[in-house]
C-alpha cells in the first residue's frame, strides 16, 4: 500500500480512536494492528495517538528549529569553496582545518572561535546545503535526462554514416526564441540528407513532437526520394512513443546520437546555421502569424537551396600526427549531386530536372529577401502581421543587386552586433541622500529588519518613502549585513559604511583578496 498523506492519518486517528477506547481487549489488538499496517507507525506510537494521551508528537505544535550555522558561517564557507577551486561537500570537509590555518597564517583570513568551532564541526550535507544557493548561480544548467524510449532506439556517432543511400536524414529543432527560452515560441524542423546535402526545413508553431510527426508525414511525398532513416538527438520531441511509432509504421531506420555531442549530428548542425539562422536569424518569433510566415518563406528557400546553392561535401578525415587532413568533394548542389546518383531512379530524376528547368533563381530570391523582411518586423513587435505580396515585376529587384554591395549587408534578418552591457543606473537611487543615516542605525542595531528601518525613515521623510521601497531597501541591508561579516573575518578593513551603489560591487572583493 503506498503512503498516505498526513492529513489522511488525522482523519483516520478520530475515526478509530473512540471505536478503540471502547472494545475490548481482543478488538482493540485487531483495531491497532489493521492502524500500524495502513500508518507505518511504530506500535507504542500507535497506542498512544489511539489511546488519547496528550503529548505524543502529533499533537505538539512544530517548532521552528533553531539556526545552527548562521551567516557568518555561511560566508565563510563560501570564502574556503573558492579557495578550494569549488570543490564538492565530501572533499571540502577534511581540507576545512588545513585552509583556516593557511588563509590564518597568511594573514588573509581572521574568524572568530565560535564560527571556526562551527565549521570544523559541520557536517557535508551540511556544507552543500549552505552553498546550494551559491552554486545554482554559478554552475552550468543541470543535464536533462533523456526519456526511457531511448533505451529501444540504437546510437549513432558522427563516424557510423559509410556512405548511405539518399534518404537517411539527420534531424534536428532549431528554436525561434530570441534569447529567451521563457514562454511559447516558434521551431524550424531541419532534415538533412546525409549522401546529397538535401535540407528541408519545417515550421512548427510550438515545440510538440505530434507536430514533429505531421512535418515528417508531411516531407514523405514531398521530397524527390524516399525517407529511409531518421537520425535525431535526445530531445524529448524526437524520443518519445509518437516518433518511435511512425518510424515503426513506415519501416524507417531510427537511431539517436550520444547526449551531448553535438558533433554526432554535424552534418543538420551545419545545415542550422548556414540555412536557417542565414535565413531566418536569431530573432524571437512566437504565434500561427509567425509560424505560417516561417512555412512560406521555406516554400522558395527549400527551392533555392537545393537547386542553386552548391556546398562541399566531406569525403574523408585521417590524421597525420597530431593534425587532421581534410578531403572534400567538388562543389556541388543537392540537386546535382542527386541527379548523378545511380541509387536515385529515372523517374525521379526526371522530376528534378523539370523542377529545375522551371526556377527563376531571382524570383526565389526577391521572395525570400521579402519574407525575411516581414519576419523582421514580426520579431520586432510590429503591429502589421499581415504578410506581403510579392511583386510581379522584378526589374527593381534585378538593378538593386549591381549595388547593393555598397550598403553592406542585405539580409533584414542578419544578427546586428550586440551592444555593450550598460554600466549606468537608469533610475535615480532613492536611498542615495539617507544612507548614511541608515548605515548609523545598522551599526547600533544590527539586528533590525528593514522594514522598521523604512517606518523610521517614513516618519522622518513623510513624502520621500513609499511602500514600495521595502523590497529595494531588503537587499541594501542585506548586502551591508554580508559587508559586515566581511569585516569581522578578514584582516584587512573592509568599508562597511559604503553607499548602495558600491554595495553591489562588495561581493567579489572576498574572491580578490584570497
Amino acid at each position: 500500500m503506498s503512503e498516505i498523506s498526513k492529513q489522511t492519518r488525522v482523519e483516520l486517528i478520530e475515526s478509530v480512536s473512540n471505536r478503540y477506547r471502547e472494545g475490548s481487549r481482543s478488538d482493540k489488538t485487531l483495531i491497532l494492528d489493521e492502524f500500524v499496517r495502513i500508518t507505518k507507525y511504530h506500535r507504542k506510537h500507535a497506542l498512544r495517538l489511539l489511546g488519547g494521551r496528550k503529548g505524543s508528537v502529533a499533537d505538539r505544535p512544530a517548532k521552528p528549529r533553531k539556526r545552527v550555522y548562521d551567516e557568518a558561517v555561511r560566508q565563510a564557507l563560501i570564502v574556503l569553496w573558492e579557495a578550494s577551486d569549488r570543490i564538492c561537500g565530501k572533499r571540502l570537509k577534511p581540507l576545512i582545518p588545513l585552509l583556516i590555518e593557511s588563509l590564518t597564517r597568511h594573514g588573509h583570513l581572521k574568524l572568530d572561535g565560535e564560527v571556526q568551532s562551527k565549521l570544523l564541526q559541520a557536517s557535508a550535507s551540511t556544507i552543500d546545503r549552505a552553498l546550494a544557493p551559491v552554486r545554482s548561480g554559478s554552475k552550468a544548467r543541470q543535464r536533462r535526462r533523456p526519456p526511457a524510449v531511448s533505451g529501444q532506439i540504437p546510437m549513432r556517432t558522427s563516424g557510423g554514416w559509410d556512405d548511405p543511400l539518399p534518404g537517411f536524414m539527420e534531424i534536428d529543432l532549431v528554436a525561434h526564441c530570441g534569447g529567451s527560452m521563457a514562454g511559447r515560441f516558434s521551431h524550424t524542423l531541419t532534415l538533412t540528407d546525409i549522401s546529397s546535402g538535401w535540407t528541408e526545413c519545417v515550421a512548427l508553431a510550438v515545440r510538440d513532437s505530434s507536430l514533429v510527426v505531421q512535418g515528417l508525414e508531411s516531407l514523405r511525398n514531398s521530397m524527390p526520394f524516399p525517407l529511409l532513416g531518421i537520425d535525431s538527438d535526445n530531445g524529448g520531441e524526437f524520443i518519445n512513443d509518437g516518433v518511435l511509432e511512425f518510424a515503426k509504421r513506415h519501416g524507417l531506420d531510427f537511431t539517436r546520437s550520444r547526449p551531448y555531442k553535438k558533433n554526432d549530428q554535424a552534418w543538420v548542425e551545419q545545415k542550422n546555421g548556414s540555412v536557417v539562422r542565414r535565413l531566418v536569424g536569431y530573432g524571437r518569433l512566437s504565434g500561427l502569424a509567425a509560424a505560417e510566415s516561417l512555412s512560406r518563406l521555406y516554400s522558395s528557400s527549400r527551392l533555392f537551396v537545393n537547386f542553386f546553392q552548391p556546398s562541399f561535401k566531406l569525403l574523408k578525415k585521417e590524421r597525420v600526427g597530431a593534425r587532421v587532413r581534410k578531403t572534400y568533394s567538388p562543389p556541388a548542389t543537392p540537386a546535382a549531386r542527386l541527379l548523378s546518383s545511380k541509387h536515385v531512379d529515372d523517374s525521379s530524376k526526371g522530376r528534378l530536372r523539370a523542377v529545375l528547368a522551371s526556377l527563376d533563381p531571382l524570383r526565389l530570391l526577391d521572395e525570400i529577401r521579402t519574407m525575411q523582411r516581414h519576419l523582421t518586423g514580426l520579431a520586432a513587435g510590429e503591429p502589421d502581421h499581415t504578410p506581403p505580396h510579392r511583386s510581379a515585376d522584378l526589374e527593381r529587384f534585378l538593378a538593386s543587386l549591381g549595388t547593393a554591395w555598397k550598403e553592406g549587408e542585405v539580409r533584414p534578418t542578419h544578427r546586428k552586433k550586440a551592444t555593450g552591457e550598460r554600466t549606468w543606473r537608469t533610475r535615480k537611487d532613492p536611498f542615495e541622500s539617507v544612507w548614511p543615516q541608515v548605515v548609523e542605525w545598522l551599526d547600533v542595531e544590527p539586528d533590525v529588519n528593514a522594514k522598521e528601518l523604512l517606518s523610521r525613515l517614513r516618519e522622518a521623510h513623510t513624502d520621500e518613502f513609499t511602500a514600495g521601497h521595502l523590497r529595494t531597501l531588503q537587499r541594501r541591508v542585506r548586502d551591508w549585513r554580508a559587508m559586515a561579516v566581511r569585516r569581522l573575518m578578514f584582516t584587512e578593513d573592509a568599508d562597511v559604511g559604503l553607499r548602495p551603489e558600491d554595495v553591489k560591487q562588495a561581493p567579489g572583493d572576498v574572491v580578490h583578496k584570497l
